[in-house]
């Protein structure tokens, strides 16, 4: 008899308490679900990351049935939570799945996700479908964003966020990444085992408020660029020499003026120079500075996350 997997689902909680019941009662109804069908060891799990709550989220994820969960100090964001859930995951799960808190994803593709395992994949995308429920901006702005991170030369799988299944042996490989600087959804294709999709259609978020507005999205974004890519570096260079070749012309010119007589007071384009050259060098010394600050935490060896509590034993009722 083929022994089956133990699966757990790891899912990052910052201020859900408004989504919380109705995720637990969804994703237990699919664990039970795969446990009666033999696909999944009965002692499969769900485990849930408070990431510095500041509501009752800590408190629902102990009184829940069937669920075992750890609580940070402290806000450390998500892609720590999910890193700390597989961390701690691996010491005795053969697969793992990350799946946000508040039902946008589709939870019925883990059925799909853990054929796809059994079928011999170590890691499995989640990948929407479509982005119809997405605004024209997000959309407009996602696509941007996964064409620009193609032509820097970064493997990613457009559409694809965080919903994916890791087999054990995925997940040992992908904590060996020792970077501070987290964005896995470029860390994870550089673990190169088999791999797999599942489609599914994007919801509207179930209860509570989104997590990610426009400026953490753009922070995130340029944090995946700048993780994974030198190009911006070798843009500014070429930018550099293009200002260079554009002052020797405009020195051959001045010259050539100058030589013809025709040489007029240019105190509007001196000032134009100025700002424009002045503007460049800002936004230069501004990339450079955020490869810099990168350096700067990656040579710290901080920590990525600090565990304050681990309630990890399921709770069973009597």
């Amino acid at each position: 008899m083929v022994k089956c997997g133990l699966l757990t689902i790891i899912v990052p909680c910052y201020n859900e308490e408004a989504v919380l019941p109705e995720t637990v009662k969804e994703l237990g109804t699919i664990l039970e679900n795969l446990i009666k069908k033999g696909k999944i060891d009965p002692a499969s799990k769900l485990l849930f990351v408070n990431d510095g709550s500041q509501d009752r989220t800590w408190r629902l994820i102990t009184d829940f049935d069937f669920v075992t969960g750890i609580k940070f100090s402290r806000n450390f964001g998500h892609q720590n939570a999910l890193l700390a859930g597989m961390t701690t995951a691996v010491a005795y799960s053969d697969m793992m799945i990350t799946i946000d808190a508040d039902l946008q994803d589709d939870v019925k593709a883990v059925y799909e996700m853990v054929e796809k395992f059994n079928q011999g994949f170590d890691v499995v995308y989640g990948v929407r479908s479509s982005r119809q429920t997405d605004t024209f901006f997000k959309r407009r702005s996602a696509l941007a964003f996964y064409s620009l991170m193609k032509h820097m030369g970064v493997d990613m799988v457009p559409n694809s966020a965080d919903y994916r299944l890791m087999s054990k042996r995925a997940v040992t490989a992908l904590l060996k990444f020792k970077e501070r600087n987290l964005f896995l959804r470029g860390m994870v294709p550089l673990v190169g085992y088999p791999s797999a999709k599942v489609l599914y259609e994007r919801k509207e978020r179930f209860a509570g408020e989104s997590k990610y507005p426009l400026n953490k999205m753009i922070r995130f974004a340029f944090d995946g660029i700048s993780s994974f890519s030198t190009v911006p570096i070798r843009m500014i260079m070429s930018l550099g020499f293009l200002v260079i070749l554009i002052s020797v012309f405009l020195l051959i010119f001045t010259l050539v003026q100058w030589m013809r007589g025709a040489v007029i007071s240019g105190w509007s384009s001196l000032m134009i120079s100025i700002w424009f050259l002045g503007g460049v060098q800002l936004v230069c010394v501004s990339v450079i500075g955020e490869y810099v600050g990168k350096i700067f935490k990656e040579t710290k060896q901080r920590p990525r996350f600090t565990i304050e509590k681990d309630d990890f034993t399921p709770k069973f009722k009597k």
